[in-house]
C-alpha cells in the first residue's frame, strides 16, 4: 500500500473477494453473492438498503434502513461475525432521550454511523416538519441514545468526519426541500459540542452535462477516509433521465485542514447501476454507499451501497487504485 491511512485500524477480517480475472479491469468489483443482504431478511421488512456497518468487536455492527411493510421508514440495529451473514432485528431502534425535551421523529431513514473518541455516532435523515439530520449514540449497539437535530429542515445526507477539526465536530450535508430534491451540493459544518453547528462552507455542486452521472445532484456517502494525501469521500450523484432519477456513485479527494476545499473529484463514475438488483427495485437504478470498511494495514475497501432502494449490495476495491483514479480523472483540472 502507497498512501499512509490515519486512524485507520488494521481489519484482518474484512469481508473480502478477489478481483474476478477476465473482463473489465474496474476499480470496484461486485460482490459475486450479492445482494449481500435481502429485502426481507427481518420479520416485517419490505425492504433493507442505504445502511451503516461497521467493525465491532470480533465482528461487525450496523444500522439498518429497513422499511415496513406498511412502507414505514426506520432504522434497526444488526450484527454479524463476517459481515456477509447479518442478523437484524425485528424492531426498530428505541432511542433514549438525552433531554425530554427532545422532539419525536416521523420517520428515520439512510444512516451513517462513525466512531469519535469513544462511541458510535449515528447520523440519518430525520422527519421533523420535513427531512432534516437526525444524530445519537451508542456504546454497544445494545441502548442507543438520542441527540439534538443539528441541522434545521430541509437536509439530507449527513455525515459526520472521524475526528474532529481545528478542536470541532465536522459534517457533510446537502441542503434540500421537502420533496424528491432536484438539486443538491455538499456542504461542510463544524460544531464545538454536537449541538451548535456553524461555519458553513460550500464543498462541491453537480458538475452539470460535461459528467451527466453527477448533473443533477450529489450528496456524501460514507464517512471521509483520512490519507496522508487527504479526506477521500465516496459520494453520490444523480442524472435525470426520461425515465427518472439514476444514483452511481465515485470519489473525491479534500483538503485535510479545509475539508471544505476539494483537491481531486472524479469526472466518471466508480460504480453505476448496470445488474438487475441495481436496475430492478422499488426505486429502480440506484446505487447509494451509506459504509465503507477499511484495513488500515492493506488498504482493502469494502463498500455497502443501496440498491433499488430495496436490498443492499458490496464491493470491493483498494485506497490506492482509488486514488490513483480519481487523481487520473481530476476534473478540477480543466
Amino acid at each position: 500500500m502507497r498512501v499512509q491511512l490515519r486512524n485507520v485500524t488494521p481489519l484482518p477480517n474484512i469481508p473480502w473477494e478477489a478481483r474476478p480475472q477476465g473482463g473489465r479491469d474496474e476499480v470496484l468489483w461486485r460482490y459475486a453473492a450479492n445482494p449481500v443482504i435481502p429485502r426481507n431478511l427481518t420479520t416485517y421488512a419490505n425492504s433493507i438498503f442505504n445502511s451503516a456497518v461497521v467493525p465491532f468487536k470480533e465482528g461487525f455492527a450496523g444500522v439498518f434502513r429497513c422499511d415496513n411493510t406498511s412502507r414505514q421508514m426506520n432504522i434497526y440495529a444488526g450484527q454479524s461475525k463476517d459481515g456477509l451473514s447479518w442478523t437484524i432485528e425485528d424492531e426498530p431502534i428505541e432511542f433514549i432521550k438525552t433531554d425530554p425535551e427532545l422532539p419525536d421523529s416521523e420517520y428515520k431513514y439512510d444512516p451513517r454511523v462513525i466512531f469519535i473518541e469513544d462511541r458510535w455516532y449515528i447520523m440519518w435523515c430525520n422527519g421533523y416538519h420535513g427531512p432534516c439530520i437526525g444524530l445519537g449514540y451508542t456504546l454497544d449497539f445494545e441502548q442507543f441514545y438520542l441527540l439534538e437535530n443539528p441541522l434545521m429542515p430541509f437536509n439530507r445526507n449527513g455525515v459526520l468526519f472521524p475526528r474532529k477539526i481545528h478542536g470541532n465536530y465536522a459534517m457533510l450535508s446537502r441542503p434540500s426541500d421537502s420533496g424528491h430534491t432536484p438539486f443538491g451540493d455538499i456542504i461542510y459544518s463544524e460544531s464545538p459540542d454536537l449541538t451548535y453547528w456553524g461555519k458553513h462552507r460550500h464543498v462541491m455542486a453537480p458538475l452539470g452535462w460535461q459528467s451527466a452521472w453527477q448533473s443533477t445532484k450529489i450528496g456524501a456517502g460514507p464517512a471521509p477516509i483520512e490519507t496522508s494525501e487527504g479526506w477521500l469521500l465516496f459520494y453520490h450523484g444523480v442524472l435525470t433521465s426520461c425515465n427518472g432519477f439514476v444514483y452511481s456513485f465515485s470519489a473525491a479527494l479534500l483538503d485535510l485542514d479545509k475539508p471544505w476545499k476539494p483537491i481531486a473529484r472524479a469526472r466518471p463514475y466508480l460504480l453505476s447501476p448496470q445488474t438487475g438488483y441495481e436496475c430492478v427495485g422499488d426505486v429502480p437504478n440506484v446505487t447509494f454507499p451509506c459504509a465503507c470498511l477499511v484495513d488500515g494495514d492493506t488498504g482493502r475497501l469494502a463498500i455497502y451501497y443501496g440498491c433499488a432502494d430495496t436490498v443492499t449490495g458490496l464491493a470491493f476495491g483498494y485506497i490506492d487504485e482509488v486514488l490513483d483514479f480519481v487523481k487520473h480523472h481530476n476534473c478540477l483540472k480543466d
